[in-house]
């Protein structure tokens, strides 16, 4: 309980430290897995082997988004629940975010087997790529049950007072997920096979590690068989506040859908393979970046249901500027060393030539992006969920989606290249996104008076059906 205690004693720049390091380190490694894999197929196998996985990203962001539909949201709860000093409460929303997982893991499996090239086809697969990601979809999609697992138990380690061992769990399985890479492509030249059966091994080691920490008698939260029973009020508490996360990242998907068919018809299978790696390094910046939100997490959440005002206010404020300048830095790497980054994912200078621009369109905006992504995470940590929601969702969807279709035609009319107008399109809705979150946080700035009393801090009974 010492560990839960210090979230409203401690400091608040040492303690975010004491939270966001591990939990940046956790977030850069899960991005490792992704990663890797594209390092060694674009350097062992080539460019239309990176071109089927970037179809397959969008689909594994879909089962991602189901994690952390749980794992999110029942981290945040825990945290909220926490600050009340409520253990058995905490007990039940570890119990019941498995149920869930459980539950989504066997619908995913299931669909994903029985509609799998239905699937690839929407998200851009053509006749030269759909080999490629069908087979590392058969092998990956057994471990993403795993992945899903893995990330609500690692989130509820965090947010019941274990970020360091969070961190240790997840670093190990992308050191076996490196090794295993080297060993199945260039060693035994698996091909793209190699990647999936790395990741699935990689996963669902993580996954055995997690379940154990809670299985062991010095952990503060275990596994308990009254937090076993199915309790329809967790579920929606969970769910609801994980509804933003899961929005975000299944929007994602069908939106990185929409830009490859965009990109197919304006530029061909390189166009998609290019977005595929430019948004490997979009993605590593972004991890930081959630890394160091997640690490709030915890902290604004225990703080919001005690009721310690001010200590919110510090803690946000902290998050925000480290993310802008996080975000600041990756645009600088941008913009400035393009080719030297993409050589990394690709030998091809023909890929190259199209992801140079791409990079620079669509990372430049970096800082807002860092913005907007703190706004949502803070606004989820504290029980406003649809709020989180709007944040979460409106660079990608309400401004991205139809700025794909009006901008490309516009820029292929004036300067000859629709492809260009794909990457224009992104960094406009990065500036409108950041807008909205502004405003947004804006109208709730209550949150942070002294006197201000969140709902947590209300009777139980005015929370939802607590009675046994």
């Amino acid at each position: 309980m010492d560990k839960i205690r210090e979230l409203e004693t401690k400091p608040i720049g040492s303690l975010l430290a004491t939270y966001a390091l591990p939990a940046v380190i956790t977030q850069v490694v899960a991005s490792v897995y992704n990663i890797v894999d594209r390092v060694f197929l674009g350097q062992y196998v080539g460019a239309l082997a990176i071109a089927g996985l970037a179809i397959t990203m969008p689909i594994m962001n879909i089962i991602h988004a189901f994690g952390s539909l749980v794992g999110v949201g029942a981290s945040s709860r825990m945290s909220i629940v926490l600050g009340r000093k409520d253990v058995v409460w905490a007990e039940k929303i570890l119990g019941n975010s498995m149920l869930l997982t459980f539950f989504f893991g066997a619908l995913f499996i299931v669909g994903g087997y029985l509609f799998m090239n239905p699937i690839l086809e929407l998200f851009g697969a053509s006749p030269d790529t759909i080999s490629y990601a069908r087979t590392y979809m058969e092998i990956v999609l057994p471990g993403m049950f795993f992945t899903t697992m893995t990330f609500n138990l690692t989130g509820l380690i965090r947010a019941s007072g274990y970020p360091t061992k969070s961190m240790w769990i997840m670093a190990g399985g992308a050191v076996l997920n490196i090794v295993l890479d080297a060993i199945f492509i260039c060693v035994l030249g698996w091909g793209i096979a190699g990647g999936a059966w790395a990741t699935t091994i990689s996963m669902a080691s993580t996954a055995v590690v997690a379940v154990v920490h809670f299985l062991q008698p010095k952990s503060f939260i275990r596994f308990k068989k009254h937090a076993w029973t199915p309790k329809v009020y967790i579920f929606r508490n969970v769910l609801l506040i994980g509804l933003s996360p899961f929005l975000m990242n299944f929007a994602a998907s069908f939106v990185v859908a929409i830009l490859n068919r965009q990109l197919i018809h304006y530029g061909g299978d390189l166009a998609v393979g290019a977005i595929g790696i430019v948004n490997t390094f979009g993605s590593f910046m972004v991890m930081f970046i959630l890394g160091l939100c997640q690490g709030m997490q915890p902290i604004a959440g225990y703080n919001y249901g005690a009721g310690h005002n001010q200590r919110l206010r510090q803690v946000y404020m902290l998050t925000a500027k480290v993310s802008i300048l996080v975000g600041l830095v990756g645009a600088v790497l941008a913009m400035g060393i393009p080719r030297i980054i993409l050589r990394a994912f690709t030998t091809s200078d023909e890929l190259l030539d199209i992801a140079v621009p791409a990079m620079r369109y669509l990372n430049v905006m970096l800082p807002l992006i860092g913005f907007t992504i703190t706004n949502s995470q803070f606004f989820q940590s504290i029980d406003k969920p649809w709020i989180a929601i709007t944040t979460s969702l409106s660079r990608q969807v309400l401004f991205l989606v139809p700025l794909a279709y009006i901008v490309p035609p516009i820029v292929e009319s004036i300067a000859g290249s629709g492809v260009t107008g794909v990457w224009i399109a992104g960094t406009i809705s990065d500036v409108l996104g950041a807008v909205l979150a502004g405003a947004l946080l804006w109208s709730q700035r209550k949150v942070f008076r002294d006197g201000y009393v969140a709902p947590e801090r209300q009777p139980r009974k005015e929370l939802g059906p607590m009675k046994e």
